[in-house]
C-alpha cells in the first residue's frame, strides 16, 4: 500500500530500543516471519498522518559484520530488504561506544535517523548533546529522545514522515579510510556495481568484500540465483 513504510530499529544492546519500540507501537504489535527466512521478528505499527509506518524490531547488536546469527539478521535486513527508514537508536551515556554500530548503518542505507535515548539520565549527568551539530556532520537527523518518559516522540514521528515524503533529503557521512583501501575500494566498485546494481550500497560491499565477509557473498549469490530463477 501506497502509505504503509516500514521503519527498522537498530542498536547496541541495553540502548532502549525495544524500549522505544514497546512505546510507540504499544499493543499493536505482533512477532511476524521475515519473508522466505525462518526469523522471526518483532513488528509493530503506528498511525500518523493517514499513514502507517510499520516498525520492525531488529536484534540489538555491537556491530553489523556478520560475526553472529543476530548480527547477521539486523544486517541482511537493512541491506537487502531496504526499510523506508532506519532508526540507530544511542545510549546518550555512552556514545562513543554507540557510535561505531550508527556509522556502520551510514555505510550501508541513506535514510537514517540517530535517536540518542537517555537523555533525561544523560542531562542529570550533566551530559550535554549538541544534535545540530551532529546531524551537520552525519548529514542525516540526530534527534534526542528518552523512550521510557516519551520524550521527543512528535519530532521523532514528524521526521519519519518527512523522510519518507522527501522533505528531508538523508546525505550520510562518507567514512575516508587510508589511501590504499581507498585505492583498493575504486578498483573494486565499479565490479560489484555491475552484479548488484543500485539495489546495495556498491561501497560498503565493496568494503565487506575487502574485509572478507564470505556470509555477505553467499546472501548477494543466494539473491542473484533467485532474480535469475524469477
Amino acid at each position: 500500500m501506497g502509505n504503509e513504510y516500514r521503519i527498522a530499529l537498530a542498536g547496541n544492546p541495553n540502548t532502549g530500543k525495544s524500549t522505544l519500540f514497546n512505546a510507540l507501537t504499544g499493543l499493536r504489535q505482533h512477532t511476524g516471519n521475515w519473508a522466505g527466512k525462518t526469523v522471526s521478528l518483532a513488528q509493530g505499527s503506528v498511525e500518523y498522518k493517514n499513514k502507517t509506518f510499520q516498525f520492525i524490531d531488529l536484534p540489538g547488536t555491537y556491530s553489523l559484520f556478520s560475526n553472529s546469527k543476530d548480527e547477521e539478521v539486523a544486517r541482511n535486513y537493512i541491506v537487502f530488504e531496504k526499510p523506508d527508514v532506519t532508526l540507530v537508536v544511542l545510549d546518550a551515556t555512552s556514545l562513543e561506544r554507540n557510535f561505531n554500530l550508527a556509522l556502520q548503518v551510514l555505510e550501508m542505507t541513506k535514510n537514517v535517523i540517530i535517536c540518542i535515548n537517555l537523555i533525561d539520565i544523560a542531562e542529570k549527568q550533566g551530559i550535554e548533546i549538541k544534535e545540530r551539530l551532529l546531524t551537520n556532520r552525519l548529514g542525516v537527523p540526530v534527534i534526542k529522545i528518552s523512550a521510557r518518559n516519551k520524550i521527543g516522540f512528535p519530532l521523532l514521528l514528524d521526521t519519519i514522515d518527512r523522510i519518507v515524503t522527501g522533505a528531508i533529503e538523508c546525505q550520510p557521512l562518507v567514512l575516508q579510510y587510508p589511501d590504499e583501501i581507498e585505492e583498493k575500494i575504486r578498483q573494486i566498485e565499479p565490479h560489484v556495481r555491475a552484479i548488484v546494481g543500485d539495489h546495495v550500497s556498491a561501497r560498503w560491499v565493496a568494503l565487506r568484500l575487502l574485509d572478507g565477509d564470505e556470509s555477505l557473498l553467499d546472501e548477494i549469490n543466494r539473491l542473484i540465483t533467485l532474480k535469475g530463477a524469477s
